[in-house]
C-alpha cells in the first residue's frame, strides 16, 4: 500500500513562510489533484513530496516510509513536468529507457519495460522517432512513459498539459485518466485549471496562500463548499455572488423579483449576507424587469447570458430553453431557495 501522508508540512524561504502546516492523507491508488490560483503553493507542495524542495518542518510519508529528508531518487516517485524535457538526439525508446540505463539496468529489461509502457500509451509506432517528429501530445505521452518505465510507487504531475492547445488538453486528460485506471497507481496532479480537477480527480485539494481551504470529491466540493473561495473557484462558469440585505429569514436584492427565504443558520444581528447562486440554478422571470441582458454566449445546446443588475452587479445564468434572451432585454430572476448558498460577507465562511 503506497499512499502519501503529510503531517504539519511547512516550507519557508528565509523568513517567508509559503506552506503553512499542511496535514493531508492521500490514499493508495488515489488520483489526487492540487488546485488553486497562481501562487497558492500547489507546485511547491508537490516538489516537497518529490524531494525537490526541502521541508522546513513537519513530516512526509510515502507508504510506511518517512521520506522528509530522503534523496529524491530514493523516494519511489516519478515526476512529469510542464515541459517535456526530452533529449532531442535520442529516439522515443531511448528517452523512455534513459533513467533505467543510467541506473545500470540490463538492456533486455529496459526494452521490456519500454515496450510495456509504449503499449499502455499507444506509442509503439513512434519508438524509433526523435522528439522533433512528434506532436505536443505525443511528446507529453513520451514524458509520461519515461515515468512509467521507472516503476514508481507514486506519480507526480506538475501542470503537464499547460503547453498544449485546447483540443490536445482534452485528449490528454482522457489519456491520463485512462492510465490511472489501467495501472492503479497513486497519482498527485497539480493544475490551476479547475475543469481538469473536476474531470480527473478522485480527491481535490483546494489551496490558497499555502493553506488547504477544503478537501473532498469533486462533486462534494461543487455541491457543498465550505466557503466563498471554494464555491467561486470550483465550477465553470463560476458561482454568482450578490451582497444582500437580510431580515426575518429572507434576503432581498434589487435583482431578485421578490424576497427569498433562506434556511441557513445566520447569526443573530447580521443584516447583510452574501448570496451564492450557480448559473444553472438561476431561473428567468420574464414577467419582471429587474436585470438587463448585457451579453449572450450561444454554445449550441446551452447559452450563457450575462446580466447587469440595477446596482451594477454582474450575473451569469445558463439557458437551455429554445427561447434565449436577447442583448438589451429586461428580465427578472429567481432562485430556488434550496439551491442558493449563504456566506458571511466579511470572512466568506458558509452558513448552513
Amino acid at each position: 500500500m503506497t499512499g502519501v501522508t503529510l503531517n504539519g508540512a511547512i516550507k519557508r524561504y528565509g523568513q517567508t513562510q509559503v506552506i503553512h502546516g499542511i496535514d493531508l492523507q492521500i490514499e493508495d491508488g488515489e488520483f489526487c489533484v492540487f488546485v488553486g490560483p497562481s501562487g497558492c503553493g500547489k507546485s511547491t507542495l508537490l516538489r516537497m513530496i518529490a524531494g525537490l524542495e526541502d521541508t522546513s518542518e513537519g513530516e512526509i510519508h510515502i507508504g510506511a516510509r518517512e521520506v522528509t529528508h530522503v534523496d529524491p531518487a530514493k523516494r519511489g516517485v516519478a515526476m512529469v513536468f510542464q515541459t517535456y524535457a526530452l533529449y532531442p538526439h535520442m529516439t522515443v525508446a531511448e528517452n523512455m529507457g534513459f533513467g533505467l540505463r543510467m541506473n545500470g539496468v540490463d538492456k533486455a529489461r529496459i526494452e521490456q519495460k519500454v515496450q510495456e509502457a509504449s503499449g499502455i500509451l499507444k506509442l509503439d509506432q513512434y519508438l524509433k522517432r526523435k522528439p522533433k517528429a512528434l506532436s505536443g501530445g505525443q511528446r507529453q505521452r513520451v514524458a509520461i512513459g519515461r515515468a512509467i518505465v521507472r516503476g514508481p510507487e507514486v506519480f507526480l504531475f506538475d501542470e503537464p498539459l499547460s503547453n498544449l492547445d485546447a483540443e490536445l488538453r482534452v485528449e490528454m486528460r482522457v489519456e491520463i485518466a485512462r492510465l490511472h485506471k489501467e495501472i492503479g497507481a497513486t497519482m498527485i496532479y497539480v493544475t490551476h485549471d479547475q475543469v481538469e480537477a473536476m474531470t480527473m480527480a478522485d480527491k481535490i485539494v483546494v489551496l490558497r496562500d499555502g493553506r488547504i481551504e477544503q478537501v473532498g470529491a469533486p462533486m462534494d466540493l461543487y455541491r457543498d463548499p465550505d466557503n466563498r473561495f471554494v464555491a467561486g473557484f470550483i465550477g465553470s462558469p463560476a458561482m454568482n455572488f450578490l451582497e444582500c440585505d437580510f431580515a426575518d429569514g429572507q434576503v432581498t436584492h434589487p435583482a431578485l423579483s421578490q424576497p427569498m427565504p433562506i434556511s441557513a443558520d445566520v447569526p443573530a444581528g447580521l443584516n447583510k449576507v452574501t448570496l451564492g447562486m450557480r448559473p444553472e440554478h438561476i431561473h428567468i422571470d420574464r414577467s419582471a424587469d429587474t436585470c438587463t441582458v448585457d451579453l449572450t454566449e450561444a454554445l449550441g445546446g446551452v447559452s450563457y447570458t450575462y446580466l447587469l443588475t440595477p446596482n451594477g452587479d454582474k450575473l451569469i445564468i445558463e439557458e437551455r430553453d429554445d427561447q434565449r434572451s436577447a442583448i438589451g432585454e429586461r428580465i427578472g430572476i429567481s432562485v430556488q431557495p434550496e439551491r442558493a448558498m449563504v456566506f458571511d460577507p466579511e470572512i466568506g465562511q458558509r452558513f448552513r
